[in-house]
């Protein structure tokens, strides 16, 4: 007869082996920053003089895009680029800007 106690008996070495095994694996590393944690890179990187403040960024390219609505930016950590968003037209446009220089990279619509 098969009673409760003897089940739990037979699932305490799986139990023992799965958490085991589970402690000895790496950890799982992030696909990607989240926006808070970009938002905290690129506060750093200017902080350090790598970068360009936002500010200094959106005063170069908001007049640029006069007539579009500015939906606000993101920041790219790996290329050290802010990427800001416009609507214009019925259409959303996207400004790559170099963080270190200012300079655009591509307007995409």
């Amino acid at each position: 007869m098969f009673t409760r106690l003897t089940s739990m008996m037979m699932m305490a070495p799986l139990a023992l082996w799965a958490v085991v095994s589970a402690l000895a694996l790496p950890p799982v590393p992030m696909a990607h920053a989240g926006p808070g944690e970009a938002q905290g890179e690129a506060r750093r990187e200017m902080r350090a003089g790598n970068v360009r403040s936002l500010r200094e960024i959106e005063t170069h390219v908001l007049p640029m895009m006069a007539g579009a609505q500015y939906l606000g930016p993101e920041y790219d950590p790996l290329a050290m680029a802010y990427r800001l968003k416009f609507v214009k037209d019925g259409r959303v446009v996207f400004v790559d800007v170099d963080a270190r220089s200012g300079e655009i990279l591509r307007q995409r619509r």
